[in-house]
């Protein structure tokens, strides 16, 4: 078994709310400078950026996860991975047939880019990735493993759009094994308050938007590989 560095939520340009210097290259080489092994780009509702980022990891070394960061029914949010870009760019065909479509407004919401390994625009989602899916949050994870992936819940001590702050609890009927905070420090009370989490994987994640908040590399994971499959299946057996 190793230790690897990781951050398992991060957005690119193709989420509105995501700086345009988040670039596959950028984003990937900055994991890079920062030290970490692993990363998944989660955008909202989306894989479609992942395939630039797979590229350019592939080039430099860093192990990159596609993924999303999925909005349910509930608005909570919640990160799905999938081992291979073919069953997350499936799922992500999935959920863009079962969410709320509208038009996005860049001048408000910002641009929501599709890129090349070479940071070329190839691309622009015209309908606003924000609102919610057709997916509760008593089927994400159901739903994610249909499609060969996980999914739990992210940012669990945020006081919007987390399953704590719209459900007040984490309900075994979900499935999950794991939950991601944005900050670690609050993990104590909140195992207080929920008992459930000490059955429970903990990972915190920086949920980047901006290349500047993208952390040092600090928090690990144990895995007997570096591989896609390693880390999902870490992240789908209870503790």
């Amino acid at each position: 078994m190793q230790k690897y560095y990781y951050d398992l939520h991060l957005h690119s340009c193709l989420s509105p709310c995501g700086d345009m210097d988040m670039t596959p290259n950028n984003i990937v080489n900055m994991a890079k400078l920062l030290g970490l092994d692993v990363i998944a780009l989660t955008d909202h509702n989306t894989s479609l950026n992942c395939e630039a980022a797979i590229k350019v990891g592939e080039e430099v070394g860093v192990l990159v996860i596609p993924g999303m960061e999925l909005t349910t029914s509930e608005d909570i949010h919640a990160v799905c991975l999938f081992p291979t870009l073919e069953k997350a760019l499936a799922f992500s065909q999935y959920v863009d047939e079962n969410r709320i479509h509208i038009k996005n407004k860049a001048e408000i919401y910002g641009r929501q880019v599709k890129m090349n390994e070479n940071d070329e625009e190839i691309g622009e989602i015209e309908d606003l990735l924000l609102p919610g899916s057709f997916i509760g949050m008593y089927d994400a994870y159901r739903k994610a493993k249909e499609f060969g992936g996980i999914c739990y819940p992210a940012h669990i001590d945020r006081d919007s759009l987390s399953i704590l702050a719209v459900l007040g609890e984490i309900d075994p009927a979900c499935g999950f094994f794991s939950v991601e905070l944005a900050d670690i420090s609050k993990l104590d009370e909140l195992r207080k308050q929920h008992p459930i989490l000490d059955t429970m994987n903990i990972i915190t994640c920086s949920d980047a938007h901006y290349l500047e908040n993208m952390r040092d590399a600090a928090n690990t994971l144990e895995l007997p590989e570096l591989t896609r499959e390693a880390v999902i299946e870490y992240l789908d057996t209870q503790r």
